[in-house]
């Protein structure tokens, strides 16, 4: 048999309000696809991190092409030839994509060597990325891709990917796998953590589940269910969605004719835009990151009030020049794709986070109503079951999934009248996809107009009364979920429609 390609032995690491690890063991053997699985706060990511020496375990040890090593920090990882992409992008926003790059890399290389490598592997694997893009003008989905270029530009050994298809397309899943099968083929080993059940059983030839920061099976995931993994990794199936056919109400969100120019040389601007969403009904917006979701959600929250008053109206008021509070003021709600920075403030707590979208605990005289905060915090982390250390843990401290089910409940327990939510299961276990999924169909059947934006086809097939699709910054004509095919949708993300697209979305007769 071959030496394992990495070994870690009883590996434990404690933060004062959890044990994120408790004697994990794991064994990745060369060109080997490992799946680490495990609900939200399971210990995945801290589990990596230690891998990729950004964190310090407090006992066990890591052997490496068996002899034992200490990776103190990222930079000795990626001598010994590990490189991650983490579900948190490193990347800094005033940077370009070349820059970003190329600050990970032999510094040897010239920056020019740096953006030529990078248009080549983007053209090796259908990863479309620009190098002399500004981060801070990139769509979460286009710094996943900057992320996979920058992992693979290393040449790794041992690569780890934390989420890495959480907001790529079908199609994109299907080019980056193709992608992972030929760097296995040549002996690289793959550390794959995902909530994608199937894409786990497709892709990875080795599985370790963890809950609640344990080993608690090692099982080869070709030969498993969904059902199975769900089981090994929740301790039971997630519930399956129930689906109430109910008429429409009134029109609550208008958009008519949207046309905004891009606001930097990067941006993409909106071409005539059109959509009505009415009180009862769940409407979905499909399509490639970075053609245009950002600016259209942009302009339906307040923070671009660029656009003339009337191309948006909100139960009938124009709300186009109004900024967030006065739309918040009308019943809108809105869940953005950025959790870190945009949805929560990182290093404040879950309770003075609430205050980012929710007034009713300040009092009159302006004073903060801290008791009412608490106790506000504390309903959403129970209701949605979010792993936290209590309600002044600070933002941060939250795994990815776990701050994602508190940003979403925030905004579902605000009871919007109108809630526009983007990415609302992005990196959450199957539990917790279907736990937000179930609240969103419940405030469509209590009533409210909900827009989900999300590159998740299946995601929106699930939940969704009327799909569009958004590329180039126009929007497609809706069309009945029953009538939306994922090939159907596929080629709309091209901006395939037209004629075909009238005769599609015409209800059944």
């Amino acid at each position: 048999m071959s030496t394992p390609r990495l070994q870690l032995a009883h590996i434990t690491k404690r933060y004062p309000a959890v044990v994120a690890n408790s004697d994990v063991s794991l064994t990745v053997e060369p060109g080997e696809t490992h799946a680490v699985l495990g609900e939200n706060g399971a210990g995945k990511s801290t589990l990596m991190k230690i891998i990729y020496g950004s964190v310090k375990p407090d006992e066990g040890g890591v052997m490496w092409n068996g002899r034992p090593v200490h990776i103190r920090n990222p930079q000795e990882a990626r001598a010994l030839g590990i490189s991650m992409v983490f579900q948190h992008f490193s990347l800094f926003d005033t940077l370009t994509v070349a820059e970003n790059v190329w600050l990970g890399l032999d510094k040897r290389l010239t920056l020019a060597q740096v953006t030529n490598s990078i248009t080549a592997k983007a053209a090796e694997y259908g990863l479309d990325v620009d190098p002399a893009r500004p981060v801070h003008t990139l769509s979460v989905g286009e710094m996943q891709r900057v992320e996979i270029i920058r992992a693979l530009l290393t040449a790794p050994k041992l690569l780890i990917l934390d989420e890495p298809t959480s907001v790529l397309t079908p199609q994109a899943v299907e080019k980056l796998f193709v992608v992972l099968r030929k760097l296995a083929s040549e002996g690289c080993s793959i550390l794959y953590i995902s909530h994608k059940l199937h894409e786990i059983r497709e892709l990875c030839n080795a599985c370790t589940v963890l809950r609640g920061g344990q080993v608690t099976g090692v099982c080869d995931p070709r030969r498993e269910t969904n059902a199975s993994l769900s089981r090994m990794m929740i301790g039971a199936e997630p519930p399956v969605l129930e689906r109430h056919a109910r008429p429409a109400g009134e029109v609550v969100l208008k958009v008519h004719d949207l046309h905004l120019a891009r606001e930097d040389l990067f941006g993409v601007g909106l071409d005539g835009v059109s959509l009505e969403v009415r009180a009862g009904e769940v409407v979905g917006i499909a399509g490639v990151s970075g053609n245009g979701q950002r600016e259209l959600l942009y302009a339906l929250s307040g923070e671009d009030a660029r656009a003339p008053a009337s191309s948006i109206r909100v139960f009938g008021t124009d709300a186009g020049r109004l900024g967030p509070a006065p739309r918040r003021a009308l019943g809108v709600h809105f869940v953005p794709e950025e959790r870190l920075g945009r949805g929560a403030v990182p290093a404040l707590g879950l309770a003075h986070n609430l205050m980012l979208t929710r007034t009713d605990a300040i009092g009159p005289s302006g004073w903060i109503r801290v008791r009412t905060l608490e106790k506000q915090a504390r309903d959403v982390i129970a209701r949605f079951h979010v792993k936290a250390g209590g309600p002044h843990a600070a933002a941060r401290s939250l795994s990815g999934g776990n701050l994602q089910k508190f940003i979403v409940g925030r905004e579902i327990d605000a009871n919007p009248k109108l809630l526009i939510v983007s990415q609302p299961t992005w990196g959450v276990d199957v539990g917790a996809a279907a736990q937000i999924r179930g609240e969103l169909l419940a405030l469509r059947d209590a009533g409210c107009a909900v827009l989900v934006v999300s590159e998740e086809l299946e995601e929106l097939f699930e939940v969704c009364d009327r799909l569009h699709v958004i590329a180039k910054g126009r929007l497609s004509p809706p069309i009945e979920r029953a009538r939306a095919t994922v090939s159907l949708i596929g080629e709309w993300m091209s901006g395939l429609w037209g004629a075909q697209a009238g005769r599609e979305a015409q209800p059944h007769a």
